[in-house]
C-alpha cells in the first residue's frame, strides 16, 4: 500500500483561485490564466481543477480566496504534477507553494485548523 508522502494537513475546500503564469524573463508580463477551483489545500500546496493545461515546473502567482472566513491572499507556486480528466478538457494540477511569506503560511495553517474543528476528516 502507498503511504501518504505529504507532511502538512490538508482540507477539502472548493475555493476560488486565479493564477498567472510567471515569466522568467522580467520584461515579459505574466500570462493570466482564468479562474479555477481548489480541490484541497494545505500550508505547503494545493490541488486545483483547471481548464487550461500547464506544464510541470511552471511558476505561478496564485490569488486564493478562502471561503470561511472570507480571506484573499497571494502566493507563488510551482506545478509538481498534472493529471488529465475528461478527454483533455479538465486537468487536476498539484501545486507546491514556493517563496511564500511566513504570514501567508500562518494564515493557511490557522484556516486549516479551524476548518478541521468544523469539518473533521474521516
Amino acid at each position: 500500500m502507498g503511504r501518504e508522502k505529504r507532511g502538512a494537513k490538508r482540507i477539502k475546500e472548493e475555493a476560488s483561485v486565479s493564477i498567472t503564469l510567471v515569466s522568467k524573463d522580467a520584461l515579459t508580463p505574466g500570462k493570466k490564466i482564468s479562474y479555477h477551483l481548489t480541490k484541497d489545500i494545505s500550508s505547503t500546496g494545493m490541488k486545483i481543477l483547471a481548464t487550461t493545461f500547464l506544464p510541470v515546473k511552471s511558476l505561478l502567482k496564485i490569488d486564493l480566496t478562502l471561503i470561511k472566513p472570507p480571506k484573499l491572499f497571494s502566493a507563488f507556486g510551482e506545478i509538481r504534477w498534472v493529471k488529465t480528466r475528461f478527454a483533455d478538457e479538465l486537468f487536476e494540477i498539484g501545486i507546491e507553494f514556493v517563496d511564500t511569506p511566513a504570514e501567508v503560511i500562518r494564515v493557511l495553517q490557522e484556516h486549516i485548523e479551524k476548518s478541521e474543528q468544523v469539518f473533521p476528516s474521516e
